[in-house]
Order: C-alpha cells, then sequence, then structure tokens
C-alpha cells in the first residue's frame, strides 16, 4: 500500500488517513476546532512554514473539509471553515484527545477541559453503540466484510443469495433497495 494510494483503497480507515493522517493535518483541524480561521492564526499557532501550511489546507479544501471564504478585497485574504464534513470529524479528533488525556498527561493535568454548554459540565468523551446507546470497547466488536469490500458481492448478486447466506448488512442493503 502506498501512501499517496491510501485514498483508493476499499478500508474506510485508510481511505480516511489518505486525507487526514499526517501530523500537520490533524494540527490544523485542532486548530479549526478551536476557532482559528485565518492562515496567519493557523501559523502563529502551530509554527509551521507558510508553503507546508498552504499545501494543507488546500488539500483539506479540495476534499471538502473546509471551505475557502474571502474576508478581505485588498489585500485579498481567506478563512477557512468546517464544512458539515469538517464537522463530522469531530468524534475523531475527541477520540485523540481524550486518548492523550488518560494516557499523556502530565502532572499539572489536562491542557484542556471540555464543557458541554446544554449541562454546563466537563465531560470525556465516549463512544456507544448506534443502535442501543451501550458504551462500546474493542472487545465488545466483531467485523465482517460489508458491501465496500474487496470481492464483496453486488446488490444484484445479493438479491439472488439464500437468506441464511447474506450478512446483516446484505440484508440490511437489499431491505433499502426494496424500500427505495
Amino acid at each position: 500500500m502506498k501512501w499517496k494510494e491510501l485514498e483508493d483503497e476499499p478500508c474506510s480507515m485508510a481511505r480516511t488517513i489518505g486525507v487526514i493522517g499526517d501530523r500537520w493535518t490533524l494540527l490544523i483541524l485542532r486548530e479549526c476546532f478551536l476557532r482559528t480561521r485565518r492562515f496567519e492564526g493557523f501559523q502563529s499557532a502551530l509554527g509551521i512554514t507558510r508553503a507546508l501550511l498552504a499545501e494543507r489546507l488546500k488539500k483539506l479544501v479540495r476534499q471538502g473539509i473546509l471551505r475557502r471564504i474571502p474576508y478581505q478585497d485588498s489585500p485579498k485574504r481567506h478563512e477557512y471553515i468546517l464544512t458539515q464534513k469538517g464537522l463530522d470529524l469531530y468524534p475523531i479528533m475527541m477520540a485523540i484527545v481524550h486518548w492523550g488525556d488518560v494516557h499523556m498527561v502530565d502532572e499539572r493535568g489536562r491542557p484542556l477541559l471540555h464543557q458541554h454548554r446544554k449541562c454546563g459540565k466537563d465531560f470525556d468523551p465516549v463512544m456507544v453503540c448506534s443502535e442501543c446507546g451501550e458504551p462500546l470497547s474493542a472487545k465488545e466488536v466483531h467485523t465482517h466484510p460489508g458491501p465496500g469490500a474487496r470481492g464483496a458481492p453486488s446488490e444484484t448478486e445479493i438479491s439472488k443469495m439464500p437468506e441464511a447466506r447474506k450478512t446483516p448488512a446484505a440484508r440490511k442493503t437489499k431491505a433499502r433497495t426494496r424500500a427505495a
């Protein structure tokens, strides 16, 4: 697997890493979630070279994670705003922060606390099952090939299979197809 070809792999993690998997991109995203919007703000916060920052911002815009919006005409300057696709990275960013808060803090404690605006309490992010709401751990999760896996059957092939051979994901795909 080559670094530049990760975005084409039939693996959601590889595709995601192909877009956000380098340290500068993750730190730029951190700054976006901390509400940094301008090139100079990113450069000041990160100490990154202008060329590298420009390259990473262009990639995030090209991938639809950031939107580039002009805020000044003379000279022309832009802000970088998270799109919905970018905002959907929040759980990933919070999972990384939480791991760091648990395993990488020093004696001073956490560098940032996160407060839920609705209840006013500081919180730790947790991952829960979208179906039952129970907390998830790696030991409680089983994986199986989905419809996008390499060599996975097409929807037409799935529809011709006996019910016993269909995976739960394949049955859901067929049910969605019938409902449409």
